[in-house]
């Protein structure tokens, strides 16, 4: 899966008659306006960059390297007038009708995202800073020093230590937030509240805190200023005084840290447990519907998502009987107990922690070697496969993935979380296909260097088309070869079923009460799950009501789209033309994608 982070806010919006116009020529060509729309575009997303600092680091950019994105109430409204006032502007200044087909979408797309932070700030209260299990601020705001800000000179150290000197600010601001969602009834489940204590002990754990090794932060400062040194980009000296400068603000997060220790704490007794999902909030039910749609970006109501789930889980149960017959054993049942005996769980070691990493690598470039029987697109820069930082890895976590900065200096990176038991190693490739190629860092390496689009296209990011992309991947594996026997492939197909179960179980979890336990063993017993990992899954979908239908309803979507052009043209469709279009042009709202294929068809005609 790919990383989201979600805050925003809802005012009334900048009446038009104060936004001053801007007049089309008449004769304007398609062509034209489009470029007048990107060039448009362009200025108006370096505006927003100014109060995106984490998103300028991401791309790669030195603007505001020393600063922290302003998460408190009057920075997500400043954010969000801005963007309302951006898109007034663009209204008034752009006839949409004199837009080719892509100036179109560019410009429905700079709408849906400021109705999508309209939606998200509306009820920013349920999803608090604490609240998820994937994007907690407490472990998130380190993880994205250690990941995402990258040191090439003294300049980007000095910007490392102003945000550490930062941090603790970014943690009460987190703290007070997830209060206020506390007093309208918004609660942390027990289970995160349990997981930020020991979290929150564990970054401030180990030098400059106390004896022993290192603390997470202390050892990637000292790596930076190292390979600073290293290469001459500092003396020693200069390297000396940096990592002092870098302890001392290191130091200085305890004091925050432990702020939030105690605010969990004070929380446990009161945390909820049990019946944890949307339905058990105040207002939840609203939410939850938002959520499906922020996550979908279709309008489907939960009873709807649950019941494609259900179809989808008989129709993929059924494929796998085929394939076990195949193989000579009796049904899927008799498979899956012929792998377990072949190959039981064991504890990692970390000798078995590099053979999967190994493996993981080497499925990796095997699949790039395979794409060019159905990409003209694909990627440039380096993917590596590592391990989840220690203070973020659970056992039976999610595998997740980040994109290349697109200057390449930040590789694209599939994250593994290597404690707890092993899995069938039959499952490797096709994780790889959906993490790294042809799924999410390969869609992330050519989103960002995406030419001739305005460049917010190659940023935005949408749950069901990036996660839709990756889904379908597999399925592009398969028609690749990347599968060498039945094994990997009746795996491929235990990861849809796994997607399919998804969507009963969130949609379960959050619209039909189901408690913890019972989705635990819904997922365990048709989602096919270990104990531990089942439990780990659930826990994140309670935390982040529907992002986990984004995948399969993403994945339908571009597979129905694949049918309709295939019908459609005949004999002309081109399947390597048609995938480069997909993934071509960066994530989109699945709309907004339809129109894009349908444009395409018209064109291929």
């Amino acid at each position: 899966m790919s990383r989201l982070l979600l805050s925003v806010a809802a005012f009334a919006l900048v009446p038009l008659a104060s936004v001053p116009v801007i007049a089309a020529p008449a004769a304007a060509s398609a062509e034209a306006e489009d470029a007048r729309l990107t060039a448009f575009l362009d200025k108006e997303f370096a505006e927003d960059l100014k109060l995106r600092p984490q998103l300028a680091t991401r791309l790669g950019l030195k603007d505001g390297i020393d600063r922290w994105d302003d998460t408190t109430a009057a920075g997500q409204l400043k954010r969000l007038q801005s963007r309302r006032a951006s898109v007034a502007r663009m209204k008034a200044a752009f006839n949409r009708a004199s837009l080719s087909a892509t100036g179109k979408a560019n410009y429905d797309m700079w709408i849906v995202e400021l109705e999508r932070l309209e939606l998200q700030f509306k009820f920013r209260r349920y999803q608090p800073p604490f609240y998820s299990t994937l994007y907690s601020a407490h472990a998130q705001l380190p993880d994205f020093l250690i990941n995402t800000h990258t040191v090439k000179d003294a300049a980007d150290m000095r910007g490392y230590i102003a945000r550490l000197q930062g941090l603790p600010r970014m943690l009460d601001t987190a703290r007070i937030q997830t209060v206020q969602s506390q007093q309208q009834g918004i609660r942390v489940p027990r289970f995160q509240v349990e997981r930020v204590i020991a979290s929150a002990k564990s970054l401030t754990s180990g030098a400059p805190f106390d004896g022993g090794a290192d603390s997470a932060l202390m050892a990637d400062a000292r790596a930076k200023v190292g390979k600073l040194e290293k290469d001459g980009k500092v003396s020693a000296d200069e390297a000396k005084s940096l990592l002092a400068s870098a302890a001392s603000a290191i130091l200085a997060t305890k004091p925050a840290y432990d702020r939030v220790a105690a605010w969990a704490q004070a929380a446990l007794p009161g945390a909820p447990g049990g019946k944890v999902g949307s339905g058990s909030l105040p207002g939840g039910a609203a939410w939850y519907a938002a959520a499906l749609k922020l996550n979908t970006t279709l309008d489907l109501s939960a009873a709807q998502v649950h019941q494609i789930g259900l179809s989808e889980v008989k129709r993929i149960e059924g494929e796998q009987d085929a394939l076990a017959r195949q193989a000579g054993l009796a049904d899927r049942n008799a498979f899956y107990a012929d792998r377990a005996k072949k190959f039981p769980p064991q504890a990692y070691t970390d000798e078995l922690r590099k053979a999967y990493l190994d493996a993981a690598n080497a499925a990796i470039a095997r699949n790039r070697e395979l794409l060019g029987a159905r990409f003209n697109l694909k990627p440039v820069h380096r993917i590596e496969v590592v391990r989840e930082p220690a203070f973020s890895e659970v056992a039976g976590g999610a595998a997740h993935a980040a994109g290349p900065s697109p200057d390449g200096a930040r590789p694209g990176r599939v994250y593994l979380h290597l404690l707890g038991e092993t899995l069938d190693p039959a499952k490797t490739i096709d994780l790889m296909c959906h993490e790294g190629v042809p799924g999410h860092v390969m869609q992330g390496d050519i989103a960002v260097r995406q030419t001739g689009v305005p460049k917010f296209r190659t940023t935005s990011g949408y749950v069901a088309y990036s996660e839709g992309w990756a889904l379908y991947s597999e399925q592009l594996c398969k028609e690749m070869g990347a599968y060498p026997d039945v094994a990997s492939d009746f795996m491929r197909l235990d990861a849809e079923l796994f997607r399919a179960a998804r969507l009963v179980t969130d949609t379960g979890l959050h619209a039909m009460g189901w408690s913890e336990d019972q989705a635990v063993a819904y997922m365990t017993s048709t989602g096919r799950l270990p104990a531990q990992q089942a439990r780990s899954e659930v826990r994140r979908y309670i935390t982040l009501p529907g992002q986990a239908t984004g995948y399969k309803i993403g994945m339908i979507k571009i597979m129905e789209l694949r049918a309709k052009a295939e019908k459609a043209l005949g004999p002309k469709f081109d399947i390597r033309a048609f995938d480069d279009l997909i993934v071509g042009g960066g994530s989109m709202p699945l709309p907004v994608l339809e129109r894009r294929v349908d444009d395409w068809i018209a064109a291929q005609k």
